[in-house]
């Protein structure tokens, strides 16, 4: 498994940061993280696993290490990297981390990768107007929250920044803000379903 070095490097490549708790980890996720490799013609996805998300507290959330090494476990491409860098930075929030990983890897070319369900809540997001502005952003559908994503209060803040979906393939070669809503197959796939399922099947 390919490692993500904190203190970064000089590759010169196409990368699509895809964060979230990955809680657990289901094949949506690696739907879109493929989807994003071939749409967007990336070089890699790293699949950052976040230590918390503060819009989640109260939710039932597995330890870290467990939902960083299920990850791990489900991923068979090596161009899609599962990586533990957001907790080794010590980053509560996505701007900041985006921020880091724009110092620390120069010369990569990195995209925000991201579910319509994302856009929908991401002016609840802290900063999230900057995240917008510095990283080209590729947003895929979700049942149900299309509408609620491209009518959101981050959508309408950045109409004026949405491409054509034809230029995905050349996104990351954008100066933000700069985003496109990537037309694929909606995955309706839950994780909070999955860990009801878990759940009830310990209870048995």
């Amino acid at each position: 498994m390919i490692s993500i070095p904190t203190w970064g490097d000089r590759r010169n490549i196409r990368v699509g940061i895809f964060g979230g708790s990955f809680n657990p980890i289901h094949e949506g996720h690696l739907q879109l993280a493929n989807r994003a490799l071939k749409f967007l013609q990336l070089d890699q996805v790293w699949l950052m696993v976040s230590p918390g998300n503060p819009l989640k507290i109260g939710t039932e959330m597995a330890p870290f290490e467990e939902r960083y090494q299920l990850a791990k476990k489900r991923v068979c491409d090596r161009r899609l990297i599962p990586t533990d860098i957001e907790c080794r930075l010590h980053t509560r929030y996505s701007c900041d981390t985006i921020h880091l990983l724009k110092q620390r890897f120069p010369c990569c070319k990195f995209v925000w990768l991201m579910g319509a369900d994302g856009l929908a809540q991401m002016a609840l997001w802290s900063h999230w107007q900057e995240i917008l502005k510095i990283v080209p952003m590729a947003v895929f559908p979700r049942p149900s929250y299309i509408y609620s994503a491209l009518n959101g209060q981050a959508a309408q803040w950045a109409r004026k920044a949405r491409l054509p979906s034809r230029y995905a393939t050349i996104l990351a070669d954008f100066q933000p803000p700069a985003w496109v809503f990537v037309p694929a197959p909606e995955n309706s796939i839950s994780a909070t379903a999955l860990r009801q399922q878990r759940k009830q099947l310990l209870e048995q």
